[in-house]
């Protein structure tokens, strides 16, 4: 094939532009994302953007990025206000960002992914110009990845490489990378971070990373900003802040949760074990690294920690969704290997994350998804081969009004109603067995409104004060203060800070939540 493609010298050195993001303010209906945030990248500087989940950090990229359109507020590049409504518009001011989630083509060599990458270009392309082009520009890159490897060959921290490689080759100046590390063993991350540092103390470049690790931030960041729930919490140079300032500026100063009434159980019974579990992620890396914890009867033991530290994978563990590798589950003192069968004759009972995917079937109506868990046993069914419609409608009915699931009828898919009411149906269906032992439930009450949120926790509690053991996964800090016995923090796989609830340290569980 030949063309002539113009080509721009990628050996130059051009100085960073300044960015900086003034009182943006971006609100979805009624939850306000973002609220009167700033921010100052300086040139030539690593900055890191800090705060729990849910703090809006992801927001405020995508806003610089063009995916959202602020309501309020301006992105100043360069000391002007600048138009972003896409990323093409933010290539147009030398940034770029790295995503969680690579986007390379795995069956592609990495010279066609790069190439691949352009916002402009020909309909004929000449290799041979090209290839000469991207090995000049490889002799300057911070990383070395092999231009003829086929992307699915290569190892994680090498694909990590390519998706920051592609940003340089568009000649971004103002690199964002959302938690680039996520996928990385700490060497592999070390690796990257440290390369990417010498880049941007040549003056080469400026990076704004979003990390929840507070070994990252000291050991390669300059500045730092905070946000915590929507809002600018704080920001300064990290060689004037040490760790427990940062924690302090993350978490901020809890109130103490409005009081519920918990019942007092005499004796206690482990109903759930974990021992030395081991499971890996969708890409083949160590998700759960020997984790072992106990739930004892009539308690609420709460895991904390930053999404991505191998919390959603333990819950599809102990919901038969992903293999273990390595380890057991005991429950009732009994091996569990989480089958259907095993769920109903222990009694353990399960709320998912992301309910409309991972707990029912959309075009199904709300009386079929309240079924699931009983339509092949009486009164539902006879001899677990016929159904019994009226009886499944009967059940329905009743778990509708008891658990106030708003729905035009038991008929409509569940699919079509709003997200707390989809949560409520699998309350209904979960807690609805007064044969209940374990529930197992996986932020049960994100993206929900107040009142929802009210009704979950209700209906959580009950359940504990009932007796049953209840393992309560979630990213909300205050969920978990105002519900759990005890609680425990994630990170990497593994348990890292156990407490009473009444005797938990915000700050060492802020520390512990940062990988510290």
């Amino acid at each position: 094939m030949n063309t002539t493609l113009t080509h721009q010298s990628h050996t130059e050195v051009l100085v960073p532009p300044e960015l900086e993001v003034v009182r943006m303010t971006k609100k979805f209906g009624h939850l306000t994302a973002l609220d009167d945030v700033s921010l100052h990248l300086r040139p030539g500087t690593f900055h890191a953007l800090l705060g729990e989940n849910g703090a809006g950090k992801s927001t405020l990229v995508k806003c610089i990025m063009g995916f959202y359109r602020p309501d309020h507020g301006d992105v100043i590049v360069d000391r002007h206000s600048r138009t972003i409504d896409s990323p093409r518009d933010a290539h147009r001011y030398g940034i770029g960002m790295v995503y969680q989630h690579f986007t390379s083509v795995p069956a592609m060599t990495v010279a066609e992914n790069l190439v691949l990458s352009r916002y402009e270009t020909s309909n004929f392309i000449n290799w041979k110009q090209e290839l000469q082009a991207l090995d000049t520009f490889m002799e300057t890159a911070p990383f070395q990845v092999p231009l003829s490897t086929p992307v699915s060959q290569l190892a994680a921290g090498q694909k990590q490489k390519l998706e920051i490689l592609k940003q340089i080759y568009l000649k971004a100046r103002i690199l964002i990378l959302d938690e680039p590390t996520s996928v990385l063993t700490p060497q592999e991350a070390d690796e990257v971070l440290g390369l990417l540092r010498e880049t941007v103390t040549q003056g080469r470049l400026s990076v704004l990373i979003i990390s929840h690790k507070f070994r990252e931030v000291t050991a390669f960041c300059d500045e730092i900003t905070v946000l915590r729930k929507g809002k600018f919490a704080g920001t300064g140079l990290v060689k004037n802040l040490s760790i427990a300032d940062m924690s302090e500026m993350m978490m901020g100063e809890r109130r103490q949760p409005k009081p519920v009434h918990k019942t007092t159980h005499l004796q206690q019974n482990p109903i759930l074990q974990i021992q030395q579990l081991h499971a890996h992620k969708d890409n083949g890396a160590e998700a759960l690294a020997g984790l072992s914890l106990t739930v004892q009867s009539g308690e609420i033991l709460g895991i904390a920690g930053i999404s991505g530290n191998g919390q959603r994978e333990l819950v599809e563990v102990l919901a038969g969704q992903r293999p273990a590798t390595q380890g057991q589950i005991l429950v009732n003192s009994e091996v569990y290997r989480s089958t259907r069968a095993e769920m109903y004759r222990h009694r353990v009972y399960t709320l998912p994350e992301e309910p409309l995917r991972n707990a029912c079937v959309p075009h199904m109506s709300v009386a079929e998804n309240l079924a699931l868990r009983t339509f092949d046993r009486p009164p539902q069914s006879k001899a677990g081969v016929w159904l019994v419609l009226k009886m499944i409608r009967q059940m329905a009915a009743g778990l509708i009004d008891t658990f106030k699931i708003k729905t035009p009828s038991a008929e409509t898919p569940v699919g079509n109603l709003s997200g707390g009411n989809v949560q409520r149906t699998v309350l209904a269906r979960e807690l609805s067995s007064e044969r209940i032992q374990l529930l197992i439930a996986a932020n049960p009450c994100f993206g929900l409104d107040f009142a929802a949120v009210e009704d979950i926790h209700g209906q959580i509690l009950a359940a504990r004060n009932q007796n049953v053991a209840v393992l309560l996964v979630s990213e909300d800090l205050d969920e978990l203060l105002k519900l759990a016995d005890r609680i425990t923090v994630m990170s990497e796989g593994r348990l890292v800070y156990e407490s009473a609830i009444a005797e938990a340290d915000f700050a060492t569980i802020g520390r512990s939540m940062a990988g510290h």
